[in-house]
Protein backbone atom coordinates (compact mmCIF):
# COMPACT_ATOMS: atom_id res chain seq x y z
CA UNK A 1 0.00 0.00 0.00
CA UNK A 2 1.45 3.52 -0.49
CA UNK A 3 1.77 6.12 1.79
CA UNK A 4 -1.82 7.61 0.83
CA UNK A 5 -3.40 4.65 0.96
CA UNK A 6 -1.90 3.67 4.65
CA UNK A 7 -3.11 7.32 5.85
CA UNK A 8 -6.92 7.43 4.04
CA UNK A 9 -6.88 3.64 5.79
CA UNK A 10 -5.91 5.29 9.33
CA UNK A 11 -8.63 7.84 8.58
CA UNK A 12 -11.32 5.77 8.04
CA UNK A 13 -10.13 3.26 11.24
CA UNK A 14 -10.37 6.43 13.68
CA UNK A 15 -13.45 7.87 12.33
CA UNK A 16 -17.15 8.42 13.68
CA UNK A 17 -16.22 6.12 16.84
CA UNK A 18 -17.96 7.59 20.15
CA UNK A 19 -16.73 8.97 23.20
CA UNK A 20 -16.66 6.25 25.75
CA UNK A 21 -15.27 4.25 23.01
CA UNK A 22 -11.88 6.11 22.93
CA UNK A 23 -12.28 6.32 26.68
CA UNK A 24 -12.30 2.63 26.65
CA UNK A 25 -9.60 1.93 24.65
CA UNK A 26 -7.35 4.16 26.11
CA UNK A 27 -8.23 2.07 29.68
CA UNK A 28 -7.32 -1.05 27.63
CA UNK A 29 -3.99 0.64 26.29
CA UNK A 30 -3.13 1.82 29.60
CA UNK A 31 -3.95 -2.26 31.28
CA UNK A 32 -1.57 -3.60 28.28
CA UNK A 33 1.22 -0.93 29.17
CA UNK A 34 1.63 -2.93 32.70
CA UNK A 35 1.30 -6.49 31.05
CA UNK A 36 3.98 -8.41 33.03
CA UNK A 37 2.45 -11.35 35.13
CA UNK A 38 1.00 -13.17 32.21
CA UNK A 39 3.78 -12.55 30.25
CA UNK A 40 7.01 -13.09 32.57
CA UNK A 41 5.45 -16.10 34.80
CA UNK A 42 7.44 -18.79 33.55
CA UNK A 43 10.97 -16.94 33.32
CA UNK A 44 10.03 -15.97 36.71
CA UNK A 45 10.09 -18.95 38.11
CA UNK A 46 12.10 -20.85 36.36
CA UNK A 47 14.99 -18.28 36.13
CA UNK A 48 14.85 -16.30 39.11
CA UNK A 49 13.10 -18.95 41.21
CA UNK A 50 14.76 -22.17 40.14
CA UNK A 51 11.43 -23.82 39.87
CA UNK A 52 11.30 -26.89 36.76
CA UNK A 53 9.33 -26.45 33.93
CA UNK A 54 6.54 -28.54 34.99
CA UNK A 55 6.24 -26.17 38.23
CA UNK A 56 5.89 -23.31 36.50
CA UNK A 57 3.07 -24.64 34.07
CA UNK A 58 1.40 -25.66 37.29
CA UNK A 59 1.63 -22.08 38.28
CA UNK A 60 0.54 -20.92 34.87
CA UNK A 61 -2.12 -23.48 34.73
CA UNK A 62 -3.61 -22.64 37.87
CA UNK A 63 -3.79 -18.78 36.27
CA UNK A 64 -5.62 -20.06 33.35
CA UNK A 65 -7.96 -21.69 35.82
CA UNK A 66 -8.47 -18.72 37.88
CA UNK A 67 -10.09 -17.34 34.52
CA UNK A 68 -11.84 -20.21 33.76
CA UNK A 69 -14.01 -19.77 36.95
CA UNK A 70 -13.71 -15.85 36.18
CA UNK A 71 -15.25 -15.87 32.90
CA UNK A 72 -18.34 -17.34 33.57
CA UNK A 73 -18.98 -15.66 36.31
CA UNK A 74 -17.80 -12.10 34.99
CA UNK A 75 -20.31 -12.98 31.98
CA UNK A 76 -23.16 -13.30 34.35
CA UNK A 77 -22.30 -10.09 36.55
CA UNK A 78 -21.98 -8.12 33.22
CA UNK A 79 -25.20 -9.03 32.34
CA UNK A 80 -27.16 -8.06 35.40
CA UNK A 81 -24.87 -5.95 37.63
CA UNK A 82 -23.68 -3.87 34.44
CA UNK A 83 -20.79 -3.42 32.73
CA UNK A 84 -19.44 -0.97 34.70
CA UNK A 85 -19.14 -2.51 38.25
CA UNK A 86 -17.97 -5.23 36.77
CA UNK A 87 -14.73 -3.72 34.98
CA UNK A 88 -14.26 -1.48 38.23
CA UNK A 89 -14.32 -4.57 41.20
CA UNK A 90 -12.21 -6.61 38.50
CA UNK A 91 -9.46 -3.99 38.33
CA UNK A 92 -9.44 -3.34 41.41
CA UNK A 93 -9.23 -6.62 42.68
CA UNK A 94 -6.41 -7.47 40.19
CA UNK A 95 -4.41 -4.56 41.37
CA UNK A 96 -4.55 -5.67 44.72
CA UNK A 97 -3.79 -9.80 43.99
CA UNK A 98 -0.64 -8.63 41.64
CA UNK A 99 0.67 -6.21 44.47
CA UNK A 100 0.39 -9.55 46.10
CA UNK A 101 1.97 -12.38 44.12
CA UNK A 102 5.12 -10.10 44.05
CA UNK A 103 5.50 -10.79 47.96
CA UNK A 104 4.89 -14.21 47.98
CA UNK A 105 7.84 -17.14 48.65
CA UNK A 106 6.71 -20.26 49.45
CA UNK A 107 5.41 -22.59 46.22
CA UNK A 108 1.94 -23.29 47.46
CA UNK A 109 1.36 -19.10 48.53
CA UNK A 110 2.39 -18.60 44.62
CA UNK A 111 0.01 -20.99 43.66
CA UNK A 112 -2.69 -19.66 45.47
CA UNK A 113 -2.31 -16.37 44.34
CA UNK A 114 -1.60 -16.96 41.04
CA UNK A 115 -5.25 -18.40 40.76
CA UNK A 116 -6.42 -15.91 42.17
CA UNK A 117 -4.24 -13.33 39.84
CA UNK A 118 -6.25 -15.25 37.22
CA UNK A 119 -9.71 -15.23 38.26
CA UNK A 120 -9.70 -10.90 38.80
CA UNK A 121 -7.55 -10.23 36.10
CA UNK A 122 -10.01 -12.46 33.26
CA UNK A 123 -13.11 -10.83 35.14
CA UNK A 124 -12.95 -7.69 32.78
CA UNK A 125 -12.46 -9.10 29.31
CA UNK A 126 -16.45 -9.84 28.84
CA UNK A 127 -17.41 -6.57 30.62
CA UNK A 128 -14.70 -4.90 27.94
CA UNK A 129 -16.05 -6.72 25.01
CA UNK A 130 -19.71 -6.25 25.68
CA UNK A 131 -19.19 -2.48 26.48
CA UNK A 132 -18.28 -2.13 23.18
CA UNK A 133 -20.66 -4.05 21.67
CA UNK A 134 -23.26 -1.48 22.94
CA UNK A 135 -21.51 1.96 22.55
CA UNK A 136 -20.19 1.14 18.74
CA UNK A 137 -22.83 1.11 15.66
CA UNK A 138 -23.10 -2.41 14.30
CA UNK A 139 -21.45 -1.44 10.86
CA UNK A 140 -18.26 -0.23 12.71
CA UNK A 141 -17.77 -2.81 15.22
CA UNK A 142 -14.92 -4.84 13.44
CA UNK A 143 -12.88 -1.82 12.99
CA UNK A 144 -13.86 -1.07 17.03
CA UNK A 145 -12.33 -4.23 17.28
CA UNK A 146 -9.73 -4.19 15.57
CA UNK A 147 -8.21 -0.47 17.28
CA UNK A 148 -9.08 -2.39 20.57
CA UNK A 149 -6.63 -4.92 19.62
CA UNK A 150 -4.24 -2.14 18.25
CA UNK A 151 -3.71 -0.89 21.18
CA UNK A 152 -3.70 -3.99 23.56
CA UNK A 153 -0.53 -4.86 21.06
CA UNK A 154 0.62 -0.82 21.41
CA UNK A 155 0.67 -1.42 25.34
CA UNK A 156 2.32 -4.76 24.42
CA UNK A 157 5.17 -4.01 22.27
CA UNK A 158 6.15 -1.24 24.86
CA UNK A 159 5.99 -3.30 28.21
CA UNK A 160 7.41 -6.38 26.48
CA UNK A 161 10.62 -4.55 25.57
CA UNK A 162 10.74 -2.60 29.17
CA UNK A 163 9.73 -5.60 31.55
CA UNK A 164 12.55 -7.78 29.56
CA UNK A 165 14.82 -5.41 31.25
CA UNK A 166 13.13 -4.78 34.29
CA UNK A 167 12.48 -8.17 34.92
CA UNK A 168 17.09 -8.81 35.02
CA UNK A 169 17.08 -6.22 38.16
CA UNK A 170 14.05 -6.75 39.75
CA UNK A 171 10.80 -8.99 39.17
CA UNK A 172 8.65 -7.32 41.65
CA UNK A 173 9.05 -4.21 40.05
CA UNK A 174 7.32 -5.73 37.37
CA UNK A 175 4.83 -6.90 39.69
CA UNK A 176 4.33 -3.87 41.64
CA UNK A 177 4.34 -1.91 38.02
CA UNK A 178 1.08 -3.58 36.79
CA UNK A 179 -0.72 -3.36 40.12
CA UNK A 180 -0.34 0.57 39.52
CA UNK A 181 -1.27 1.00 35.96
CA UNK A 182 -4.17 -1.57 36.38
CA UNK A 183 -5.46 0.34 39.17
CA UNK A 184 -5.52 3.94 36.81
CA UNK A 185 -7.54 1.77 34.79
CA UNK A 186 -9.72 1.05 37.56
CA UNK A 187 -9.93 5.53 38.57
CA UNK A 188 -10.51 5.64 33.98
CA UNK A 189 -13.35 3.48 33.93
CA UNK A 190 -15.23 5.31 36.83
CA UNK A 191 -14.40 8.59 36.19
CA UNK A 192 -14.77 8.72 32.48
CA UNK A 193 -17.45 5.72 31.35
CA UNK A 194 -20.77 5.37 31.67
CA UNK A 195 -22.85 2.58 32.50
CA UNK A 196 -23.76 0.84 28.61
CA UNK A 197 -25.88 -2.01 29.39
CA UNK A 198 -28.84 -2.42 27.51
CA UNK A 199 -32.10 -0.47 29.56
CA UNK A 200 -28.86 1.13 32.06
CA UNK A 201 -28.45 4.07 29.08
CA UNK A 202 -28.72 5.26 25.54
CA UNK A 203 -26.22 3.95 22.94
CA UNK A 204 -26.04 3.85 19.54
CA UNK A 205 -26.14 -0.06 19.00
CA UNK A 206 -28.83 -0.51 21.97
CA UNK A 207 -31.63 2.22 20.14
CA UNK A 208 -34.53 0.46 19.57
CA UNK A 209 -36.31 -2.65 21.12
CA UNK A 210 -33.50 -4.20 22.86
CA UNK A 211 -33.51 -0.89 24.78
CA UNK A 212 -36.70 -1.17 25.98
CA UNK A 213 -35.96 -4.30 27.35
CA UNK A 214 -38.65 -6.45 25.05
CA UNK A 215 -36.49 -8.85 24.59
CA UNK A 216 -35.90 -11.91 27.25
CA UNK A 217 -32.39 -12.14 28.76
CA UNK A 218 -30.80 -14.89 28.00
CA UNK A 219 -29.58 -17.55 30.53
CA UNK A 220 -26.03 -20.09 29.84
CA UNK A 221 -27.93 -22.60 29.45
CA UNK A 222 -29.20 -21.07 25.86
CA UNK A 223 -26.08 -19.84 25.28
CA UNK A 224 -24.48 -23.70 25.46
CA UNK A 225 -27.03 -25.02 23.05
CA UNK A 226 -26.40 -22.45 20.67
CA UNK A 227 -24.62 -25.05 18.07
CA UNK A 228 -22.72 -22.24 16.36
CA UNK A 229 -21.53 -20.41 18.57
CA UNK A 230 -20.37 -22.77 20.84
CA UNK A 231 -18.74 -24.19 17.07
CA UNK A 232 -16.81 -21.07 17.03
CA UNK A 233 -16.23 -21.60 20.74
CA UNK A 234 -14.54 -24.72 20.45
CA UNK A 235 -12.18 -23.76 17.64
CA UNK A 236 -11.41 -20.48 19.34
CA UNK A 237 -9.73 -22.80 21.94
CA UNK A 238 -7.81 -24.68 19.34
CA UNK A 239 -6.54 -21.36 18.09
CA UNK A 240 -5.55 -20.22 21.95
CA UNK A 241 -3.81 -23.88 22.75
CA UNK A 242 -1.24 -22.30 19.94
CA UNK A 243 -0.84 -18.46 20.48
CA UNK A 244 -0.53 -19.26 24.43
CA UNK A 245 2.71 -20.99 23.54
CA UNK A 246 4.11 -17.45 22.89
CA UNK A 247 4.10 -16.84 26.78
CA UNK A 248 4.90 -20.00 27.63
CA UNK A 249 6.25 -22.31 25.55
CA UNK A 250 8.80 -20.01 23.76
CA UNK A 251 10.02 -18.79 27.09
CA UNK A 252 11.45 -21.95 28.19
CA UNK A 253 12.59 -22.84 24.74
CA UNK A 254 14.17 -19.96 24.56
CA UNK A 255 15.53 -20.34 28.34
CA UNK A 256 16.91 -24.25 27.62
CA UNK A 257 18.38 -22.54 24.57
CA UNK A 258 20.72 -19.98 26.81
CA UNK A 259 18.52 -16.34 25.88
CA UNK A 260 18.20 -13.93 28.54
CA UNK A 261 14.64 -12.95 30.11
CA UNK A 262 15.68 -9.54 28.02
CA UNK A 263 16.09 -11.51 24.34
CA UNK A 264 12.67 -13.01 25.33
CA UNK A 265 11.42 -9.59 25.99
CA UNK A 266 12.93 -8.55 22.65
CA UNK A 267 11.50 -11.14 20.77
CA UNK A 268 7.77 -10.74 21.60
CA UNK A 269 8.20 -7.21 20.83
CA UNK A 270 8.17 -8.13 17.20
CA UNK A 271 4.61 -9.61 18.05
CA UNK A 272 3.11 -6.16 19.56
CA UNK A 273 5.13 -3.96 16.88
CA UNK A 274 4.15 -5.81 13.82
CA UNK A 275 0.29 -5.59 15.08
CA UNK A 276 0.73 -1.58 16.13
CA UNK A 277 2.27 -1.70 12.69
CA UNK A 278 0.12 -3.39 10.45
CA UNK A 279 -3.29 -4.17 12.01
CA UNK A 280 -5.14 -0.58 10.68
CA UNK A 281 -4.14 -1.21 6.91
CA UNK A 282 -4.26 -4.45 7.16
CA UNK A 283 -8.16 -4.32 8.70
CA UNK A 284 -9.07 -1.78 6.14
CA UNK A 285 -8.27 -5.18 3.39
CA UNK A 286 -9.79 -7.66 5.35
CA UNK A 287 -13.07 -6.13 5.42
CA UNK A 288 -13.42 -6.75 1.70
CA UNK A 289 -12.47 -10.70 1.99
CA UNK A 290 -14.80 -14.01 2.77
CA UNK A 291 -14.65 -14.99 6.17
CA UNK A 292 -14.20 -18.49 6.23
CA UNK A 293 -10.82 -18.28 3.73
CA UNK A 294 -9.67 -15.23 6.51
CA UNK A 295 -10.13 -17.87 9.90
CA UNK A 296 -8.76 -20.45 7.60
CA UNK A 297 -5.41 -19.13 6.56
CA UNK A 298 -5.26 -17.85 9.97
CA UNK A 299 -5.07 -21.01 11.90
CA UNK A 300 -2.96 -22.82 9.24
CA UNK A 301 -0.05 -19.50 9.92
CA UNK A 302 -0.73 -19.71 13.28
CA UNK A 303 -0.06 -23.23 13.65
CA UNK A 304 3.20 -23.71 11.08
CA UNK A 305 4.41 -20.09 12.53
CA UNK A 306 5.09 -22.07 15.65
CA UNK A 307 5.98 -25.34 14.41
CA UNK A 308 8.98 -23.23 12.75
CA UNK A 309 10.15 -22.47 16.03
CA UNK A 310 11.96 -26.00 16.42
CA UNK A 311 14.51 -24.64 13.34
CA UNK A 312 14.96 -21.58 15.16
CA UNK A 313 18.61 -21.31 16.68
CA UNK A 314 20.36 -17.63 16.38
CA UNK A 315 17.75 -14.66 18.39
CA UNK A 316 16.76 -13.70 14.39
CA UNK A 317 15.44 -16.95 13.99
CA UNK A 318 13.34 -16.56 16.46
CA UNK A 319 12.08 -13.38 15.71
CA UNK A 320 11.10 -14.22 12.09
CA UNK A 321 8.77 -17.22 13.62
CA UNK A 322 7.16 -14.68 15.70
CA UNK A 323 6.20 -12.66 12.14
CA UNK A 324 5.06 -15.53 10.38
CA UNK A 325 1.98 -16.48 13.73
CA UNK A 326 1.23 -12.56 14.06
CA UNK A 327 -0.03 -12.48 10.61
CA UNK A 328 -2.03 -15.11 11.79
CA UNK A 329 -3.03 -12.95 14.93
CA UNK A 330 -3.74 -9.74 13.26
CA UNK A 331 -6.29 -11.71 10.23
CA UNK A 332 -7.58 -13.80 12.70
CA UNK A 333 -8.66 -11.56 16.23
CA UNK A 334 -10.88 -8.97 14.62
CA UNK A 335 -12.77 -11.45 12.46
CA UNK A 336 -13.39 -14.04 14.75
CA UNK A 337 -14.52 -11.11 17.21
CA UNK A 338 -16.65 -10.05 14.95
CA UNK A 339 -18.51 -13.37 13.89
CA UNK A 340 -18.92 -13.98 17.93
CA UNK A 341 -20.63 -10.04 18.20
CA UNK A 342 -22.62 -11.29 15.32
CA UNK A 343 -23.58 -14.46 16.98
CA UNK A 344 -24.86 -12.48 20.48
CA UNK A 345 -28.01 -11.86 21.48
CA UNK A 346 -27.92 -7.95 23.09
CA UNK A 347 -29.11 -9.07 26.46
CA UNK A 348 -26.68 -12.06 26.39
CA UNK A 349 -24.17 -10.25 25.13
CA UNK A 350 -22.19 -11.01 28.64
CA UNK A 351 -23.18 -14.18 29.04
CA UNK A 352 -21.75 -14.92 25.33
CA UNK A 353 -18.49 -13.17 25.77
CA UNK A 354 -18.14 -14.94 29.09
CA UNK A 355 -18.24 -18.08 27.07
CA UNK A 356 -16.30 -16.71 24.06
CA UNK A 357 -13.65 -15.95 26.96
CA UNK A 358 -13.84 -19.65 28.69
CA UNK A 359 -12.07 -20.82 25.30
CA UNK A 360 -9.00 -18.73 26.29
CA UNK A 361 -9.40 -19.14 29.99
CA UNK A 362 -9.18 -22.81 29.37
CA UNK A 363 -6.53 -23.12 26.77
CA UNK A 364 -4.64 -20.84 29.64
CA UNK A 365 -5.16 -23.49 31.80
CA UNK A 366 -4.29 -26.42 29.32
CA UNK A 367 -1.39 -24.98 27.46
CA UNK A 368 1.51 -24.67 30.30
CA UNK A 369 0.57 -28.00 31.18
CA UNK A 370 1.20 -29.47 27.91
CA UNK A 371 3.99 -27.20 27.17
CA UNK A 372 5.87 -28.49 30.55
CA UNK A 373 4.96 -32.03 30.25
CA UNK A 374 5.84 -32.43 26.86
CA UNK A 375 9.25 -29.86 26.80
CA UNK A 376 10.14 -31.99 29.75
CA UNK A 377 9.59 -35.52 28.85
CA UNK A 378 10.03 -35.40 25.29
CA UNK A 379 11.71 -31.58 24.31
CA UNK A 380 10.39 -28.42 22.36
CA UNK A 381 10.83 -29.63 19.40
CA UNK A 382 7.66 -31.61 19.95
CA UNK A 383 5.77 -29.32 21.43
CA UNK A 384 6.36 -27.30 18.32
CA UNK A 385 4.94 -30.07 15.86
CA UNK A 386 2.09 -30.62 18.03
CA UNK A 387 1.18 -26.35 17.25
CA UNK A 388 1.35 -27.65 13.52
CA UNK A 389 -1.57 -30.47 13.75
CA UNK A 390 -3.60 -27.84 16.03
CA UNK A 391 -3.51 -25.25 13.38
CA UNK A 392 -3.92 -27.75 10.82
CA UNK A 393 -7.32 -29.21 12.27
CA UNK A 394 -8.53 -25.82 13.11
CA UNK A 395 -8.29 -24.50 9.91
CA UNK A 396 -10.80 -27.29 8.44
CA UNK A 397 -13.27 -26.52 11.56
CA UNK A 398 -13.28 -23.11 10.52
CA UNK A 399 -13.78 -24.54 6.72
CA UNK A 400 -16.60 -26.73 7.80
CA UNK A 401 -18.39 -24.65 10.45
CA UNK A 402 -18.26 -21.34 7.82
CA UNK A 403 -20.07 -23.48 5.34
CA UNK A 404 -22.96 -24.02 7.49
CA UNK A 405 -24.14 -20.22 8.49
CA UNK A 406 -25.36 -17.80 6.42
CA UNK A 407 -22.96 -16.05 3.60
CA UNK A 408 -21.33 -13.22 5.84
CA UNK A 409 -22.18 -15.11 9.33
CA UNK A 410 -25.28 -14.24 10.98
CA UNK A 411 -26.91 -10.82 9.44
CA UNK A 412 -28.18 -8.81 12.11
CA UNK A 413 -31.20 -6.23 12.69
CA UNK A 414 -29.81 -2.69 12.38
CA UNK A 415 -29.68 -1.05 15.57
CA UNK A 416 -30.16 -4.38 17.65
CA UNK A 417 -27.44 -6.35 17.69
CA UNK A 418 -28.83 -9.67 17.69
CA UNK A 419 -29.06 -12.04 15.30
CA UNK A 420 -32.12 -12.26 12.95
CA UNK A 421 -32.78 -15.97 13.84
CA UNK A 422 -32.14 -15.13 17.89
CA UNK A 423 -34.36 -17.58 19.81
CA UNK A 424 -35.77 -16.31 23.17
CA UNK A 425 -34.58 -18.28 26.03
CA UNK A 426 -37.03 -20.69 27.86
CA UNK A 427 -38.58 -19.75 31.06
CA UNK A 428 -36.84 -20.20 33.78
CA UNK A 429 -33.12 -20.93 32.01
CA UNK A 430 -31.94 -17.80 32.86
CA UNK A 431 -28.86 -17.71 35.44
Amino acid sequence: MSAASLRRAARESVSGLPRAFWWLWTSTLINRLGAFVATFMTLYLTLDRGYSASFAGLVVALHGLGGVVSSLVAGVMTDRLGRRPTLLAAQASTAFSVALLGFMEHPAAIAAVALLVGMTSNASRPAVAAMMADIVRPEDRGRAFALNYWAINLGFAISATAAGVIAEYSYLAGFLGEAALTLTCAVLVYVKLPESRPGGGPSPATAGKAATGEEPAIGLASVLRDGPFMGVVGLSFLISLIFTQGSVGLPVAMGGAGFSPGDYGLVLAVNGALIVLLQIPVTALIERHDPQKLLVISALLAGYGFALTAFAGPLWAYALTVCVWTLAEIVNSPTQMSLVVRLSPVHGRGRYQGVYNLSWAVASLVAPLMAGFVIDRYGAAWLWGATGVLGTVAAAGYWLLMRSLPRGGVVEAAGAGAPADAKPAPAGAEV
